[in-house]
């Protein structure tokens, strides 16, 4: 095998399960997860120290995935160079396809553009920020929702650097990866997952999150990094409402994550509800098996 990728919900065990594959291999973790490339919040953002490409930028660099891409294929040449095998995790998926494949990335927007597109989806609705980018990319405005702010806003940017968030989708999910790849998705059963999503977030709270966020507001900060989940509800929120919000907000996360994962060309799904090593285990089985990879 040359690269495994492993997708998954948040709170699905993606750490636990490539560390233990790391040393059977033995392989190197690499990251693709948008938010644990900022330095100053290891605890809100999950972090593993000995991953490739976490904290590497700073709270205020404004990140991109064009960015990401050409550090992710570095690093996962290096490690193919040196006779291991890189283990890709995520649970952002445009990182992880980013990482496995040679994408065209859109143009990276200037600064203060993407404030404005936010600004104007604020200041005039989601409707009349939709109208707008119907206007502009037709086909783009199909594919959204009003209330869904982020794609909006994005979509709007791309049209404005001559690009389609449209085009970008419709791209995203096929199996040409720049290696031999075999991609695995993590299932876990939705109640056992919602009972882990909580307790992280409670634990979260022990650890002392709440000076992280603290201490990390307390500087300049990106607007890609104030995008950081629950950043805004551990500084505004009382402890108890804040484990509350982050709770319902991963849980749509985690529901969002599934059906992405559905959507990846030649995924081998496996049962990660039982110990990491047992899941490791028939991970390295199916990865050695001929049909199981890709290109």
């Amino acid at each position: 095998m040359s690269v495994i990728a492993i997708f998954g919900p948040t709170a699905s065990g993606k750490s636990a399960v490539a560390e233990e594959i790391a040393g059977r291999l033995p392989g190197e973790v690499v990251s693709a997860d948008s938010m644990q490339v900022y330095r100053g919040l290891p605890i809100l953002t999950n972090q593993d120290r000995h991953a490739h490409l976490v904290g590497i930028w700073p709270l205020e660099h404004e990140a991109s995935v064009g960015e990401y891409a050409e550090l992710a294929h570095a690093a996962i040449d290096g490690i193919l160079e040196a006779g291991r095998t890189p283990i890709v995790v995520g649970g952002t998926g445009l990182y992880l396809r980013a990482a496995l494949a040679n994408l065209e990335i859109p143009p990276v927007p200037p600064p203060g553009l993407r404030e404005r597109l936010e600004r104007l989806y604020d200041d005039k609705g989601g409707e009349r920020a939709l109208a707008t980018l119907a206007e502009r990319d037709p086909a783009a405005a199909a594919a959204v929702h009003a209330n869904d702010r982020r794609r909006v806003v994005r979509a709007l940017e791309l049209a404005e650097l001559g690009s389609s968030l449209r085009r970008t989708d419709s791209k995203l999910w096929t199996a040409e990866t720049r290696h031999p790849t075999v991609v695995f998705g993590l299932d876990v059963p939705t109640d056992e997952l919602h009972r882990r999503i909580e307790r992280r977030a409670r634990a979260i709270f022990d650890l002392g999150v709440e000076d992280e966020v603290r201490e990390a507001l307390s500087g300049p900060i990106s607007a890609t990094a104030r995008h950081v989940f629950g950043l805004r509800e551990v500084a505004e929120l009382s402890r108890e409402e804040a484990v509350g919000a982050l709770v319902a907000m991963t849980r749509r996360y985690a529901a969002y994550q599934r059906k992405w994962m559905r959507r990846i060309p030649e995924i081998v799904i496996v049962d990660a509800n039982r110990p990491a090593a047992e899941t490791a285990d028939e991970m390295l089985t199916l990865a050695a098996t001929p049909a199981a990879r890709h290109a």
